[in-house]
């Protein structure tokens, strides 16, 4: 299969686009390298994959993988339309993954213009190229934060999602709609999943495992939120780029939704909560150095647990995470501790 991942050099993508280029499909990967955190870590997760990239990668360039010949990776913005309906019409994808977005809840309170360009107008883009090129499935990232101040748990794709806390949460939820017009007005294939927290070797530098680690390491304290009463449902990087490929293989066609449609939404996570204080217990393990805390109020935009219901996905796709924390964040360690000097 011909498959497009947006957002190739990001946590998710990049490692998507590894596991789908190692089975033999012809994969393209773009992305738009913003620094949004150090593009020096992207660049790292474009090495690693074979592709020869650093900052002097001009947009539109076009570079082969030293590592899978069937992988080609393109610096392009999803906000140009021109250059996408260009490669959409040269290389007639099948299928799509799109990552590629704005992320981040908190910069969204600071930077509300960034997520209306990225994540509204890019993924109309993405929507628009799927109908006037025939692709067959698009499977595009949503998020947890649509759950907002639901206070069941744990959350399920049964939800009523109408309260979200922050832009970034409103933009995912507003991407489900759009998903849903287009797959209703042009028949579109379209597959949402509700990340919820991502870690593992490579993550982002924003997020609280690597905050963590890079404090810990350095005998500098580390931002406990809510007084430490969190949850989150952590879920480890290969399980998830794993279970984001099993969803892409199985295209809907309507069967077993209220309105024969071929659109679905799914959790994706581990389904099994853990608490912040047990999260950083490991990483001071592995790390063999105690965390100095400083206890902070709930941030704004912020909500004080999640927990994925996967029954769903379970049942109709076969995903089952098979990576337990204490693994994961050995894996994610040992990683840092090798290229923890990467510019972060």
């Amino acid at each position: 299969m011909k498959i497009l991942v947006t957002g190739a050099a990001g946590f998710i993508g990049s490692r998507c686009a590894e596991m789908l280029a190692e089975r033999g499909d012809e994969v393209v990967g773009i992305d738009n390298i913003n620094d949004y955190y150090s593009p020096e870590l992207k660049f790292y997760r474009l090495r690693r994959a074979g592709i020869e990239a650093d900052a002097s990668l001009r947009m539109g360039h076009r570079t082969v993988s030293t590592k899978w010949a069937n992988y080609t990776f393109l610096r392009l913005d999803i906000e140009d339309k021109g250059a996408l309906d260009m490669l959409f019409d040269q290389v007639k994808f099948d299928k799509i993954i799109h990552l590629a977005a704005q992320a981040g809840v908190r910069y969204s309170i600071e930077n509300p213009y960034a997520y209306m360009h990225s994540n509204w107008i890019g993924f109309l883009n993405i929507l628009e190229c799927c109908r006037n090129f025939n692709v067959e499935h698009l499977v595009y990232a949503s998020s947890s934060s649509v759950y907002g101040m639901n206070s069941k748990v744990p959350f399920s794709e049964d939800d009523v999602v109408i309260s979200p806390v922050s832009l970034y949460a409103a933009s995912k939820k507003s991407n489900e709609l759009m998903a849903h017009a287009y797959c209703k007005l042009y028949g579109i294939a379209c597959t949402g999943l509700r990340y919820f927290t991502v870690y593992g070797p490579a993550g982002r530098p924003d997020m609280a495992p690597m905050l963590f680690a890079r404090a810990i390491s350095g005998g500098k304290p580390i931002k406990v939120f809510n007084n430490g009463d969190m949850m989150r449902d952590f879920t480890y990087i290969d399980d998830i780029a794993n279970g984001t490929i099993m969803v892409l293989d199985k295209t809907p066609d309507g069967t077993g939704t209220a309105n024969g449609l071929p659109y679905k939404v799914y959790n994706i996570g581990l389904g099994s909560p853990v608490s912040l204080t047990d999260f950083i217990a490991e990483i001071e393990t592995n790390l063999g150095r105690k965390a100095e805390k400083i206890l902070l109020p709930m941030q704004p935009g912020d909500v004080s647990r999640t927990w994925a219901d996967t029954t769903k996905l379970e049942t109709e796709i076969g995903y089952k995470p098979k990576v337990a924390l204490h693994e994961g964040i050995k894996n994610f360690i040992e990683w840092f501790k090798h290229y923890e000097n990467i510019n972060l």
